[in-house]
């Protein structure tokens, strides 16, 4: 990266109590474990250290920053990245019920969580204040601004359904941050891929519902997601995308997965779960770049027997 040691010192003398790590390596921040190191990575502990930093990285060095919040959707190549990363999770984990915040339903109450929240506390939280229409969030194992990034979503719910208003600020601005009513959602999308804004807070409303009801949901997704998802292994979740219908008929990437005799599929140390075939697994000692020619021939073998061609839900970075 250019400019690396002109960058840090800036960032240093701004903001003194900022941690930055040089040269780190992204395996001990992704949920696969694999990947290569970053030049920078910065760990801002409230939401005015992460505008010191976009506004220094992007004004005075012209450098993109790359955001991430806990790294459940990631594959870093092996030889990792020429990035300044800014993390969020650790530091970015503030929330609280809005009490004053006008709700867009009747008997709607908002949450405000900034982007670093781990979707099991938002989950539980909204638990605790009586909230519901979070439940299928609780098992997600990413944080709230990454949900958002990507449109989050199981057992019938997503991202798109609860999240009223997103703050954000805006790249290569310093200090300008936006409003968002409408984050564009689709299907695992929002306007926030493209990186030009780093969400800061998420405005989530909920209506009251039954605790116990909210609990019972809860636990129930949890025992599903126990059953039938290899949580035993490091992995980023679902690896594929959901396909287009074909022929009007909604089509599954792990059923054609699993269709086409892929379960087990082994390179290196990156398998196709034998228990959910829409799981790529680490079953230790996996690199980048098994994961990535696993996923090559599962894509390859699927479109040569069925015609569809999977498209990734792991946000592949480095390569």
């Amino acid at each position: 990266m250019k400019d690396l040691q002109a960058l840090i010192s800036r960032l240093r003398e701004r903001c003194p109590g900022l941690e930055l790590r040089e040269n780190e390596p992204m395996s001990r921040h992704t949920s696969f474990q694999v990947g290569g190191p970053v030049p920078l990575m910065a760990l801002p502990g409230s939401l005015e250290e992460a505008s010191l930093v976009l506004g220094t990285a992007a004004l005075e060095f012209g450098i993109r920053p790359f955001f991430m919040g806990k790294g459940t959707n990631l594959l870093f190549a092996d030889g990792g990245a020429d990035l300044l990363v800014i993390k969020s999770c650790g530091g970015l984990d503030r929330l609280k019920l809005e009490e004053d915040w006008m709700a867009e339903r009747p008997n709607g109450r908002t949450i405000a969580a900034e982007s670093g929240v781990s979707l099991a506390r938002l989950a539980s939280f909204a638990l605790e204040c009586g909230l519901t229409g979070l439940e299928f969030a609780q098992g997600i194992p990413g944080s709230v601004g990454g949900a958002v990034t990507m449109n989050a979503g199981a057992y019938g719910g997503e991202m798109s359904q609860v999240v009223t208003s997103v703050s954000a600020d805006v790249l290569p601005s310093e200090g300008l941050v936006r409003e968002h009513r409408d984050p564009e959602f689709s299907y695992r999308h929002s306007a926030y891929q493209t990186g030009d804004e780093f969400i800061r807070k998420v405005y989530f409303t909920l209506d009251p519902g039954d605790p116990s009801e909210i609990r019972a949901k809860m636990e129930g997704f949890a025992r599903r997601r126990r059953e039938k998802q290899p949580l035993e292994w490091p992995s980023a979740g679902s690896t594929f995308k959901r396909p287009a219908p074909v022929d009007g008929k909604p089509v599954y990437a792990a059923a054609l997965i699993e269709q086409c005799g892929l379960k087990g599929l082994t390179v290196g140390g990156a398998q196709v779960s034998e228990k959910h075939a829409g799981f790529v697994i680490n079953r230790g000692g996996a690199t980048a770049a098994d994961i990535l020619a696993l996923m090559e021939q599962v894509k390859k073998r699927v479109f040569d027997r069925t015609g569809v061609e999977l498209e990734p839900e792991v946000r592949i970075v480095g390569v």
